[in-house]
């Protein structure tokens, strides 16, 4: 399995929104899963933004997206596994995927948000040494977090 960098207009990414739409639903209600639809695709293109998926032999496995907020700092949005492949650090090696890439583009800093109803995805942060910060974006009760790729000499530790 390895990672592709895509378009998140591209037919590999639709499972991936798919699947998330309907996590955020089960988890949330309310119309939560329309939530993957407020960012525009374009803000994952090159130069400043990425998004990859992870395949095993067609199967989106897993992947996410990094998109620009300032010129030293990205956002991961839009990160998932398939729950076929949970439990095997593909989250994990994702995040790793996804510095590598912000590093590559020049930025310093990797900032994301979640919800309280996502236990795996705040266990995962912290475990890697995000550092918790104020939340930044429109979610009520998100909570937000930060990882500084200069503090480092890999990306994200384990």
């Amino acid at each position: 399995m390895d990672y592709r960098r895509v378009a998140l207009t591209d037919p590999e990414v639709v499972p991936l929104l798919t699947g998330l739409r309907q996590e955020y639903e089960a988890r949330y209600g309310n119309g939560a899963g329309d939530s993957v639809l407020d960012v525009d695709a374009t803000e994952f293109d090159a130069p400043t933004g990425a998004f990859v998926v992870l395949l095993d032999e067609g199967t989106t496995v897993a992947g996410g997206g990094i998109r620009r907020i300032d010129d030293t700092t990205v956002e991961v949005k839009r990160m998932w596994t398939n729950p076929d492949y949970r439990r095997q650090g593909h989250a994990m090696r994702t995040l790793r995927e996804l510095a590598g890439l912000a590093r590559q583009l020049g930025y310093h800093t990797v900032r994301l948000e979640t919800g309280h109803a996502q236990p795996e995805a705040l266990a995962l942060y912290r475990g890697l040494g995000f550092s918790h910060i104020d939340s930044y974006g429109p979610y009520d009760h998100a909570q937000a977090f930060e990882f500084g790729l200069d503090d480092l000499t890999s990306t994200p530790r384990h």
